[in-house]
Parts: structure tokens; C-alpha cells; sequence
């Protein structure tokens, strides 16, 4: 996994306006204060904001999964906003990734006000592995229309790229989108099908010269990361089960014929294989399964 500062914070805290990550300075309407829970991470790695609709199609949620996946091992935070839909997504796409993930929701940061309800066992896994939640708002307000605009401003304005996956002619996406490209940061959009209506914020500002992005290799050089640098992947943090897979496959082979050697049930082998997909550790190509 990606380091992050040293100092992990389990209570909240405040940030002055000098203490904010860099680019979150720059903006023409910063916060006043921000308050934080967590751990921030450091200056070097880069911030991507992920955004997209709340009712995401089962294409949303591929794409969300194999491009962040794809990120794993390079300095790369994904930042989004704690939402139902494309956002959660984003942030258990990082977990499992092991990317360090920023929640920035719409409310206070006190669990009892923290929104959506539905996921604040979310914001504990996030807090969990070493990422951080922000606010600008009191740690008890609660969340309000207008809130979520106001926050957008800041998943904007810190991060060095905003990537779009689905958005709707009316979703909140839209007014990150714009914002982004206010701020002067780059706006990468991941192209829908012309028969989704959340394709429209996709296809709006790709007419509008976003970046169009159809590969995690396509994010890196937004980015400035160069793809062909990938740090070497540590394996302290994998299971036994893992570990096992990664020694099997050291021949690639079917998923039949590994399901054969692994000593656990098909229904938990299945779900150990997709996790492990998605982190970025195996692949499937021409019905074999290889180590990445």
C-alpha cells in the first residue's frame, strides 16, 4: 500500500487555511477552515477526484473498478465524496486497489450527522486503512441541498485531475466538472453509450475538450506519472489464500482448474478471485487466469 504521513489522527482536528494541501490554497473561494479526520497524505502523491452519478449502471461500476485497479502501486489518492453510487464505489475501488482514499461528504464529520447513514461503516474502513475524511462544515452540521455544491468546490480544488464516469443532464457531477475546469485542472471523462441518458455529462464536456479516458494508462499520463515506472508491489498486506493463488499461477491456468487446487468452497473461492481482480494482483485473458 501507498504511505501516507506518518501521523494517524482518530479524533478530528483542524486545518488553517496555510495547512491545507497545496492546490486547495490556489483557488479563488478556499474554505476558511477544514476539519479532518485521519490521516493526509503526502504532498508527492497525486489527488483524482472521481465523480459520477448516484444511480450508476452496471457499466459505471465496471469501469469504476478496472480504472482504479489499474492504478494500484503508483502515487495516486482517489478523493470523492462519501455519496451513494459512483462515489462509494470510487472509495471501495481504492481500498481494495490499496490506494489511500479522502472522503469529503456533505455534512459535519460526527457520526451522527456523517451522510449518507448508509455509509459510514465506509467512512470506518477508509479511516481504517489510513486515509482521511474532510469537511469544511462543523463537525455537527447536518447535510443540506446546498451543501453538496459548496463541497464539490473543495474535491475540485485540491486534486490535481477530476475524472467523470456517468453523470446525468441534472446530477451535482456536472457542477464538479465545470469546476474543475474553473480551477485549471485537468477534466478527464470516461465516454458512455449514446442510449444512456448518464451519458450526457460525459459526452457534454468531452464535446467541450475533457480528456477522454479509456484505460488507467490514460489517467497516469494525465497525471504526469510515467505508467512504465511502476513501484514494485509490496505483498506484506495479502492473506494466506493470496498468497496461494499468486504461487499457483505461476502458471496461468483456468479458473476450473485452480478452483480444483484451492481448498475452499467455489462460492468463496469466486469472491477471493474477484477481490483479487480487482486489487490488480491476477487477470483473465483468453479464459486463463495470470498474475499481474
Amino acid at each position: 500500500m501507498l504511505q501516507c504521513t506518518t501521523t494517524m489522527h482518530t479524533d478530528l482536528f483542524a486545518l488553517s487555511p496555510k495547512e491545507f494541501p497545496l492546490l486547495l490554497q490556489e483557488i479563488p473561494d478556499p474554505p476558511k477552515k477544514l476539519y479532518v479526520q485521519g490521516t493526509l497524505p503526502s504532498p508527492e502523491l497525486k489527488l483524482l477526484a472521481v465523480v459520477g452519478s448516484r444511480k450508476y449502471s452496471p457499466y459505471g461500476k465496471a469501469v469504476v473498478e478496472k480504472l482504479i485497479a489499474g492504478l494500484s502501486g503508483y502515487p495516486v489518492v482517489i478523493v470523492s465524496g462519501l455519496a451513494l453510487g459512483i462515489d462509494a464505489l470510487a472509495h471501495e475501488a481504492a481500498l481494495a486497489a490499496g490506494l489511500p482514499t479522502i472522503a469529503i461528504p456533505g455534512s459535519g464529520l460526527n457520526r451522527e450527522v456523517l451522510y449518507p447513514r448508509a455509509n459510514l461503516r465506509l467512512a470506518e474502513k477508509i479511516l481504517a486503512s489510513g486515509g482521511a475524511l474532510l469537511s469544511e462544515f462543523e463537525p455537527d452540521f447536518e447535510a443540506r441541498p446546498e451543501s453538496f455544491p459548496q463541497r464539490n468546490r473543495i474535491m475540485a480544488g485540491m486534486s490535481h485531475a477530476t475524472l467523470v464516469i456517468e453523470a446525468t443532464a441534472m446530477s451535482g457531477t456536472l457542477i464538479t466538472a465545470r469546476l474543475t475546469a474553473d480551477y485549471n485542472r485537468e477534466l478527464l471523462v470516461v465516454p458512455g453509450s449514446i442510449f444512456s441518458p448518464s451519458s450526457f455529462g460525459p459526452h457534454l464536456f468531452l464535446s467541450l475538450g475533457a480528456t477522454p479516458i479509456t484505460s488507467s494508462e490514460d489517467i497516469l499520463k494525465a497525471l504526469g506519472i510515467d505508467a512504465a515506472k511502476k513501484p514494485a508491489v509490496e505483498r506484506s498486506d495479502l492473506s494466506e489464500t493470496e498468497r496461494q493463488v499468486l504461487h499457483t499461477l505461476r502458471v496461468p491456468q483456468s479458473k476450473d482448474e485452480l478452483l480444483t487446487s484451492l481448498a475452499i468452497p467455489a462460492s468463496e473461492a469466486n469472491i477471493l478471485l474477484s477481490t483479487m481482480e480487482i486489487k490488480g494482483l491476477i487477470s483473465e485473458q483468453l479464459g486463463k487466469l495470470y498474475v499481474k
